[in-house]
């Protein structure tokens, strides 16, 4: 037996591209038996997005590590019969199908919870499996556009989509998360409680701070591209060497530091346009010009000096190849060897560090690669596999 924190937990998910497959991830990343239900001949859509890795999808890659894939076919009586076999053993059930599909297959959580007590369901959906939009398709970038968030991304000009998929990621931590708390309620209580996260409420909570300003100020937060809607100055400004380094300003200790050590300019400290972070985003543009005009004056490298000398967190703008190569990622250790079909590749590793365990990292599977294996698990004889295998159950 592992000794990772759910090892004896067994999870059986359909799902598909992002959300659900990063909740179901992090619990086997923790231990737990995750068996992924494909479709026979396809499978999660998610395996054709693209082939950079080895010739498999970076999406499917990063999220289906530690999985086992079973192949079934869930409109025939038989795919269901299995399917029924492994939710009567199973702890949790995930699910993001299509608006109306799980009920329209009895997997609503109403009826799971009926049929099987100590099951914990969890539904994630694209805007609530109730309420006016529960039929509507979700997408992330759709989400984006419906929660706001789209229309505070980008520069005066123009609006832009948050560059990876933050409406499915946020959903997929909250199915996470409240997974976690179902199993330790029942754990507690006896209670198997449902779960149920909509990507659009995921990403709404993301958008309470602009939510709060907009209600209350009577307008929403510009876009100012790498410059803080609400807070100055705190952005990305050009080197004299042509590279860009962001620096944050929080408080007005560091007002005080940057004018008198990165600026030179200690009377700015005095200077009543800018004596709150209000009168300073409100004079944004003469405060960033004065900004830009000492960055004119020294390469990348000496200004991050000299505002780490002034204790005034900065950082480069780094591209994804960059990004790869941070010293924190590899004298942290954080990166691991993973098996593909086919390949080996390095993924990181979770984030959440817990003293004394090392999370389990296996392979990605092949589709359908552990069928054989899950049916035998369940009493199936050879015979019975070929059987179901001819009649593409499996």
């Amino acid at each position: 037996m592992s000794d990772l924190p759910l090892a004896g937990i067994t999870v059986v998910s359909i799902e598909q591209a992002v959300a659900a497959p990063f909740a179901t991830r992090q619990l086997a990343d923790l231990g737990a038996r995750v068996i992924k239900i494909e479709r026979p001949g396809g499978g999660d859509f998610a395996r054709r997005y693209d082939t950079t890795v080895h010739d498999q999808s970076s999406y499917f890659v990063w999220l289906n590590r530690s999985k086992e894939s079973l192949t079934l076919d869930l409109k025939s009586a038989r795919g269901r019969d299995v399917l029924d076999e492994l939710l009567a053993e199973a702890d949790v059930f995930v699910q993001n199908l299509g608006p109306g599909a799980a009920s329209r297959l009895g997997l609503d959580a109403a009826s799971l919870s009926e049929r099987f007590p100590s099951l914990i369901p969890c539904s994630v959906s694209g805007y609530g499996t109730d309420g006016p939009w529960s039929d509507r398709k979700a997408y992330d970038l759709l989400v984006q556009c419906q929660t706001g968030l789209v229309s505070l991304t980008g520069n005066p000009e123009s609006s832009a989509r948050v560059g990876v998929s933050v409406a499915d990621i946020s959903a997929g931590m909250y199915a996470y998360s409240g997974i976690l708390t179902a199993l330790f309620t029942r754990a507690t209580t006896g209670v198997a409680r449902a779960v149920e996260v909509s990507l659009f409420e995921a990403l709404a909570e993301w958008m309470s701070q602009p939510a709060y300003y907009t209600r209350h100020s009577g307008t929403q937060p510009a876009r100012f591209g790498t410059q803080h809607a609400t807070i100055a100055p705190y952005g990305a400004y050009t080197a004299a060497d042509g590279k860009d380094v962001l620096f944050s300003i929080q408080n007005e200790h560091e007002w005080v530091a940057l004018c008198e050590q990165f600026l030179e300019r200690p009377d700015l400290v005095e200077d009543a346009r800018f004596a709150t972070n209000s009168d300073r985003v409100a004079h944004r543009e003469e405060l960033s010009a004065l900004v830009r005009e000492r960055f004119a004056r020294s390469g990348s490298r000496e200004v991050m000096k000299i505002l780490d000398q002034a204790g005034i967190a900065n950082a480069g703008v780094n591209d994804v190849a960059e990004f790869l190569e941070h010293p924190v990622l590899r004298d942290r250790n954080r990166w691991r060897d993973v098996q593909i079909p086919g390949a080996v590749v390095q993924a990181l590793v979770p984030p959440a560090d817990l003293a004394g365990i090392e999370p389990r990292m296996d392979a990605v599977p092949d589709i359908g690669q552990h069928t054989d294996d899950v049916l035998t698990g369940l009493g199936y004889t050879e015979s019975d596999i070929a059987g179901l295998r001819a009649d593409n159950v499996v």
